[in-house]
């Protein structure tokens, strides 16, 4: 599985091509209705543009992806901004593309090139941060088990994302996709020492690049 990229603040660059102005906005999305209300932002800040284009890509471990071509020809405007998305990797963001017509016409080719150039200047300019897919796994064990599951900490990549200390300690851990069969296995082996764990889906961490 390729290594999937995200953002985690806006990113924005601008050009001019034959009259007409370009400028890209990168932003970070969880959902569709989230980049629907960072579009309506830029729509207000923009009223009075040509086309607002866009594209974005959203749900790491069943990645969903829209384009948008605003008023362009099909396929020149959104599509563009998909694929450099695509050719980033990146994923849970969104890039919007606000464009001033300038009086001269770019053609079918210099559209594309214009918007995914438009789409890679912000791409270039962002801190892109590693997302990692998760499998969630709650674990609940004796307080005497501890050793164990540090053990466990310590032979597989987690995250702890909760923990609560009652009777019984429980921990909601993230995996890695591709260590959690493993994982899952090795808890199993200590079900006879009242080690319990109980799947909870997909999720994924996010690893901030230096």
């Amino acid at each position: 599985m390729n290594t999937l990229k995200t953002v985690q603040q806006t990113f924005s660059a601008s050009f001019r091509e034959k009259g007409s102005k370009f400028i890209g906005y990168l932003v970070p999305t969880s959902s569709k209705e989230h980049f629907e209300h960072q579009l309506d932002d830029i729509k207000s800040k923009y009223p009075d543009a040509t086309h607002h284009c866009y594209a974005w890509r959203i749900n790491p471990n069943k990645i969903e992806e829209f384009s948008q071509d605003d008023g362009e020809p099909s396929g020149t405007a959104g599509k563009p901004i998909l694929n450099k998305l695509k050719s980033y990797e990146v994923v849970n963001c969104g890039c919007i593309v606000v464009r001033y017509y300038g009086g001269t016409n770019l053609g079918t080719s210099g559209l594309i090139q214009a918007y995914g150039r438009s789409a890679e200047l912000c791409l270039d300019k962002a801190n892109l941060s590693t997302l990692i897919p998760t499998q969630n796994v709650e674990i609940t064990y004796p307080y005497n088990q501890q050793k164990e599951i540090d053990q466990l900490k310590n032979r597989f990549d987690l995250k702890e994302l909760d923990a609560e200390y009652l009777e019984k300690v429980t921990l909601e851990m993230a995996c890695r996709s591709n260590q959690t069969d493993r994982f899952l296995e090795a808890l199993e082996k200590l079900e006879h020492s009242g080690v319990t764990a109980e799947p909870l889906g997909n999720g994924y961490v996010t690893i901030n690049n230096s």
